[in-house]
């Protein structure tokens, strides 16, 4: 790969050198940990820390008051927090300061685009092959998924319209439940059901189980309409898949084992939908989920994949959480607060404990490395810049906003290069194993070495800003540092960066070389 030209002069590598230099600096004067005591702040930390105790498990310190600003921005809202916004908070000297964001964070429109994101994978919301939802309904299914989010519809309420849609994908967005799936017969439709509500990979049942559970969605019936690429989905009474329940009660055995006569008129799928918002198994995998996105790893791990032989690491745990979300009406806002604000969700990235145990008893934050949609938002937010998007399926993408940002594109199938390599999922089985966050030598040299990358450095309204007029090399260091990595630069890190700055290379390439370090370090590359 080319060297960058205006970094690589006369063969030294300059950043990379400040790159190193500041990386040693971190390690010496740690800004990530906090020592405020660990005193359980709600029921979930007298759980986990029950567990801790039994297993002899040490857990990390708490993090710092920069490490949560950074992290709660980016685990709610997929977004970085703005310099001025770090600086604020970690200015501010309430001492419920984190309980306060935590609520305005939930309350942000970027709340409900980061977590359509996480929903519409599950929901496999993609308009091409081989899920095939097509552009408008994708779209529309995006909306819908996206309103009822920022809205806090409760999710006993969400589950059951999917469930028991009818009508045309383009007018009712509940109805793509049923096409945004590649096995349409009734035990296509149970295997997805069982995957996005029980959390449950229902391939893997005894045959008679998945047999069972397909008898409620026998009558699922679809026809197209003179509208290209529409279709109906309805309750199809005649279907020849619905056997004896055409004409006559059929019995029928939910999933938990508890039999129910079906009646010929009615659509079975709302008997099902009525039975699952009350089994207790829908509320621990929506928890386990939720838990599984803002600390990195389910409870039960991977969180759609329950069974008898994948147990949970903290039984106690997922109980409470489930009988806790289904008390306050499926209220997933409430759900996340109660992580959030958790002393649990709070701790350092750094491990006190080398045991395999301490990372599935969460005895500290796992370091992760950033979705792909937000590290190229970070990116873009950072330098000014948009990335360019493109879909396999034109229309009606012939145009697509500059200044969209990936985390709200409304379909799996608008993508771009950048997103490809870094592990975006295909959104072709719903499953959460799906994304790939592993990074890779070529995610690195892409960030290292790109030339897209240069171009939104060098151009970057941050480099234009730091060096205009009356900006001293300080105050350059201190505003890059806040920009980029949500905190101040160290004792250290300020005295290395100063020092080259005024190794004679000019203010704009120093910038512009120091913006490359700080993004290219495993510190704004990974979650922590």
């Amino acid at each position: 790969m080319k060297a960058r030209a205006g970094i690589f002069a006369a063969g030294q590598l300059r950043w990379l050198g400040l790159f190193l230099l500041l990386s040693n600096s971190v390690s010496a004067a740690s800004p990530f940990e906090s020592p405020a005591p660990l005193t359980p702040q709600n029921k979930i930390d007298e759980l986990v820390s029950a567990r801790w105790q039994a297993l002899n498990l040490t857990p990390a310190q708490l993090c710092s008051d920069p490490v949560f600003v950074r992290r709660i921005y980016l685990d709610v809202t997929g977004t970085l927090p703005a310099a001025a916004e770090a600086q604020a908070f970690i200015l501010d000297q309430n001492p419920g300061k984190r309980a306060v964001l935590i609520d305005r964070l939930l309350a942000n429109d970027e709340f409900a685009d980061y977590f359509a994101m996480k929903w519409g994978d599950a929901l496999r919301i993609k308009a091409e092959f081989p899920i095939n939802l097509w552009p408008n309904a994708a779209q529309a299914y995006h909306r819908w998924i996206h309103d009822a989010i920022r809205d806090n519809v409760p999710w006993d309420k969400i589950a059951t319209e999917m469930l028991t849609a009818s009508g045309s994908n383009f007018e009712k967005p509940p109805v793509n439940f049923y096409r945004a799936m590649q096995n349409r017969t009734p035990t296509g439709i149970a295997q997805a059901v069982a995957l996005t509500f029980l959390g449950e990979r229902a391939d893997h049942w005894p045959s008679n189980d998945l047999a069972n559970l397909a008898v409620f969605f026998a009558n699922v019936g679809y026809k197209s309409t003179a509208e290209w690429k529409e279709e109906i989905v309805f309750f199809n009474l005649a279907s020849t898949n619905a056997g004896a329940l055409n004409g006559s009660p059929k019995k029928a055995i939910f999933p938990d084992g508890e039999k129910v006569t079906l009646s010929p008129d009615k659509d079975p799928r709302a008997v099902f939908a009525s039975w699952l918002v009350k089994n207790p198994q829908f509320a621990r995998s929506l928890a386990n989920r939720t838990w599984s996105w803002l600390l990195g790893c389910g409870i039960v791990q991977e969180p759609d994949d329950f069974r008898t032989d994948n147990p949970p690491s903290n039984p106690a745990l997922l109980d409470f959480l489930a009988e806790d979300f289904a008390a306050s009406g499926f209220d997933f806002k409430h759900v996340c607060r109660e992580i959030l604000n958790s002393k649990t969700y709070q701790l350092a990235a750094i491990p006190q404990s080398q045991s395999p145990a301490a990372a599935a008893n969460f005895a500290f934050y796992p370091l992760r490395r950033l979705d792909a949609e937000v590290l190229i938002d970070a990116v873009d937010q950072i330098t000014g810049t948009n990335e360019n998007y493109s879909s396999a399926i034109p229309e009606p993408y012939t145009f697509i906003p500059g200044d969209l940002r990936s985390i709200a594109l409304p379909d799996g199938s608008i993508t771009s290069g950048f997103l490809d390599q870094f592990g975006r999922p295909p959104r072709d089985t719903g499953q959460e194993a799906e994304r790939n966050n592993k990074i890779s030598a070529g995610q690195k040299l892409t960030l290292l070495n790109s030339s897209s990358m240069q171009r939104k450095i060098e151009t970057s309204r941050m480099v234009a800003f730091q060096t205009s007029a009356n900006r001293t090399p300080p105050e350059i260091i201190t505003g890059m540092y806040l920009g980029i990595l949500s905190r101040f630069p160290t004792v250290e890190e300020q005295t290395e960066a100063q020092t080259y700055f005024q190794s004679g290379m000019g203010k704009r390439q120093a910038v512009v070389d120091l913006a490359w370090a700080l993004m290219n370090s495993t510190e704004f590359i990974y979650r922590h």
